[in-house]
């Protein structure tokens, strides 16, 4: 595919990096040259520089014979106002916008094609959140995500010692989970190499598991892996921006708040915003201030400013100073590969937790959900299975019988995923998705219309699983 990426920041760089790997023709536009010259050096795709709203830049850039433009500046109305051309001028099929403001994604109208002309709109402020919420929910874990419109979950943990499996082989968890549960071990990581997951694998002390189960049985697996931590309930942010104040606003009422910020201004717009957070003037890194916090009482710091340096530095200060858990969003990859694991429990590139979301958008209409997972290495991915056992490779074939595709395993299948059945709750008629999930078993035999999830160890492989779900007129 031909596509056109607006902004070479953290975002649009991540965004490249993941696409030029899948051997799509790339264009950047950015008014920055340092930044295009230094994607080339790394990248192979083509750069423009100029303002991503002047339709000759746009021209220039190719967009005439674009597949996809994604606009992802740091403005909200660059993007908005480039996907308006895209769709006038230049005719292009899909435009994706990063749009950072509550306003327009609260009002899809203006998305529409007579107005902004947005064919889908990412909010990654708004993905972050929702992923640090979820680790709030789950704090054993190093990653949540969900599958299926949540019917399925995968969580990535870390094994301890005392953990129901450590110590055992994988095939003996079916026996420890007993006939109600099941869960699939969909990948093991041993000191950052990739380990088999098959029956005869041993669980080690501190392997990273990443296993999928249906939603409601995914706290009971987490058992089996390790320790259990008390929930969490007190809770310091530093950082107030976009990210931290929305981080704040859904965790104020389950949990006890405090928001560390620098700026005045902002400290006090924090503070009309929430209502029952505490909003602190001061520095993160400033140790009376943890102390007076209490951060030694405290389960939970949260480093989301936008210096990374300040992160890291913030984050291991409350470690040292006895916070049970702590996690920093850090946008440079290295840095972030270097300190997890040490003082910083969890290190977060927010750019790699956004984009599966836009990766979703670009891929094949039968993707439905791509999640990208240590940091970019990896990828889990929602497939629905279309076509007859004439036009598909799968439909109606074995999970055991589908080719091997080295690095890549077929983990659940959620089925009768589009039914809707009724339930009451308080008095009222409510509906949901039935979606049956099913660990996907050598026997268990593909059927059309069914959700499959698959892990891919290498992204490299993700190509090679999409082609076998293709449905092909005339495969028989």
């Amino acid at each position: 595919m031909r596509i056109v990426i607006l902004g070479a920041g953290q975002v649009g760089t991540s965004v490249a990096q993941s696409l030029v790997s899948e051997s799509n023709d790339i264009t950047v536009v950015d008014s920055n040259r340092d930044r295009l010259e230094n994607l080339q050096i790394r990248l192979d795709l083509r750069t423009v520089a100029g303002s991503a709203v002047l339709p000759s830049v746009l021209e220039e850039a190719g967009l005439a014979d674009a597949d996809i433009l994604i606009a992802v500046t740091q403005s909200d109305q660059t993007n908005l106002v480039a996907c308006k051309l895209a769709h006038s001028v230049f005719n292009v099929p899909t435009r994706i916008a990063r749009l950072r403001s509550r306003e327009f994604l609260d009002n899809p109208a203006l998305l529409a094609d007579e107005n902004f002309a947005v064919s889908y709109a990412l909010c990654p402020e708004q993905v972050i959140t929702d992923y640090l919420v979820k680790l709030v929910e789950f704090p054993e874990a190093l990653q949540v995500l969900s599958f299926a419109s949540g019917r399925v979950a995968l969580v990535a943990v870390k094994t301890y010692a005392g953990g129901l499996m450590v110590g055992k082989p994988i095939r003996e968890m079916s026996e420890h989970l007993g006939g109600t549960v099941e869960a699939r071990i969909a990948a093991i990581f041993r000191r950052d190499h990739a380990v088999p997951p098959i029956g005869d694998t041993i669980i080690e002390d501190g392997d990273e598991v990443f296993v999928l189960a249906a939603d409601e049985h995914i706290r009971r697996v987490m058992v089996e892996m390790r320790r259990m931590t008390a929930p969490v309930s007190r809770i310091i942010i530093a950082g107030g921006g976009n990210i931290g104040l929305r981080v704040a606003q859904q965790l104020e009422d389950k949990c006890s708040v405090k928001l560390i910020e620098h700026d005045p201004v902002r400290a006090q717009m924090i503070a009309t915003s929430l209502g029952k957070s505490l909003v602190l003037l001061g520095d993160a890194t400033d140790e009376n201030l943890l102390q007076q916090e209490a951060i030694d009482e405290t389960d939970l710091f949260l480093a989301l400013t936008n210096d990374d340096e300040d992160n890291i530095m913030a984050a291991s200060l409350a470690k040292n100073m006895g916070c049970k858990r702590v996690v920093a969003l850090i946008n440079r990859r290295a840095y972030a590969d270097l300190v997890q694991g040490g003082p910083i429990d969890i290190a977060i590139s927010p750019a790699q937790v956004s984009i599966g979301d836009l990766l979703t958008h670009v891929r094949h209409g039968f993707v439905v959900k791509v999640h990208s997972l240590r940091r970019g290495a990896a990828e889990a991915i929602e497939l629905v299975v279309h076509g007859d056992p004439k036009t598909s490779r799968v439909v109606g074939r074995r999970v055991g019988d589908l080719p091997v595709i080295p690095g890549a395993t077929l983990a659940v299948i959620v089925r009768d995923f589009d039914k809707i059945e009724d339930i009451g709750y308080q008095g009222m008629l409510m509906h949901k998705r039935k979606g049956h999930v099913v660990i996907a078993h050598k026997e268990e035999i593909i059927q059309a219309a069914d959700h499959v999830i698959v892990f891919c160890l290498n992204k490299k492989v993700v190509q090679k699983v999409e082609q076998l779900f293709q449905v092909e007129v005339g495969f028989l």
